[in-house]
């Protein structure tokens, strides 16, 4: 997966509490294997009539949508069943990150471990960027993970928590196999010290 560092982009508002992960990609759609064309059913019940046509309105339909890289949504998103086809999708729409005031944690987990940034503020500073990009929705935010750092349009600057381990998997664009496969040459060493030690 790709690094991630910092990223400067539109954001998409979604502010909507306690959205599950059947809502983010319904059921129906899980039966593949492969990750590709899933971001064309994201949000696919809120964001297309039964006919498959567009609903007008939805955030996700707005031409301007198209390219952003963070999504902004509310309170516990991610909730419900662990399906990792979740993340999938939203990084298969081009998002990057999300900043929620929480997320459900396996959904965080399973976003981490894909390359998509969840990103926790505080209600505080949630209300403020809702606000900000309500009057102004192409506005930029930008997201740093090296100083856990958001930077509102306004220039008003938050911080986000992450453990140093997924942080460091995420700056390096690993997972942790890939971060302990980095390790391989001291794994041999060691292994091969130990048969030459004797018993």
């Amino acid at each position: 997966m790709n690094p991630f560092q910092t990223i400067s982009s539109r954001a998409v508002l979604l502010p909507r509490d306690n959205v599950d992960t059947d809502q983010i990609i319904p059921a129906r759609f899980l039966k593949v294997t492969d990750k590709a064309g899933l971001g064309a059913n994201l949000f696919a019940d809120w964001r297309y009539s039964p006919a498959g046509e567009p609903l007008p309105g939805f955030p996700l339909n707005d031409p301007a949508a198209l390219g952003a890289g963070v999504l902004v949504v509310g309170n516990n998103f991610g909730c419900g069943s662990s399906r990792e086809h979740a993340p999938w999708a939203l990084i298969g729409f081009g998002f990057r990150a999300i900043i929620a005031t929480s997320f459900a944690d396996i959904f965080r987990n399973n976003s981490i471990k894909n390359g998509l940034l969840p990103v926790a503020i505080s209600p505080e500073a949630h209300q403020h960027l809702v606000g900000l990009l309500s009057e102004e929705p192409e506005a930029q935010v930008t997201i740093d993970l090296a100083s856990q750092k958001v930077t509102m349009p306004d220039g008003a600057q938050t911080s986000f928590p992450i453990d140093p381990f997924s942080k460091t998997c995420l700056l390096n664009g690993t997972d942790e196999l890939g971060y302990l496969l980095s390790f391989s040459d001291r794994i041999s060493a060691y292994e091969q010290a130990r048969e030459n030690t004797p018993a």
